[in-house]
């Protein structure tokens, strides 16, 4: 298969967890999740859990940072394909399919609730570094 539609694919992935974080940091829990905070959803409760932030800062906020980065190395990639670019994303998303697997395994197991655009933002970096790793680039 062909490299350009893999890292097309990818930057596609990034751009969703991107429009996900926005989603997250940016519209009420109200309009995003539904529910409230005395009638909560599954994405409020996760939204306002313990486990919103990491580091000091909301997961999303992270996720506004780190998203598009590995969207413009990719593309870049693309472009202009250069060693230190393809580690950067690789790393980036091995470091990134770690967290969305903790972040899945506290939803699933110890919130046991689910929060759609966090779905959304574990699976596609899931499915990135899925691409990255079985994606024959010949």
């Amino acid at each position: 298969m062909k490299k350009e539609t893999k890292y097309k694919a990818i930057i596609f992935l990034m751009i969703l967890a991107a429009i996900s974080s926005v989603i997250l940091s940016f519209v009420s829990l109200e309009e995003a999740c539904g529910g409230t905070l005395t009638d909560p959803t599954g994405c409020t409760l996760i939204q306002t859990s313990e486990y919103e932030s990491m580091f000091g800062m909301k997961n999303a906020h992270i996720g506004l940072i780190i998203f598009p980065i590995l969207a413009i190395l990719t593309f870049l990639e693309l472009k202009r394909p250069k060693k230190y670019q393809k580690t950067a994303i690789t790393l980036g998303m091995a470091i990134g399919s770690l967290i969305a697997i903790y972040f899945l395994y506290l939803q699933f197991f110890i919130l046991k609730v689910i929060c759609q655009y966090c779905m959304v933002v574990d699976i596609a970096v899931l499915a990135s570094m899925a691409l990255i790793i079985f994606w024959d680039e010949n």
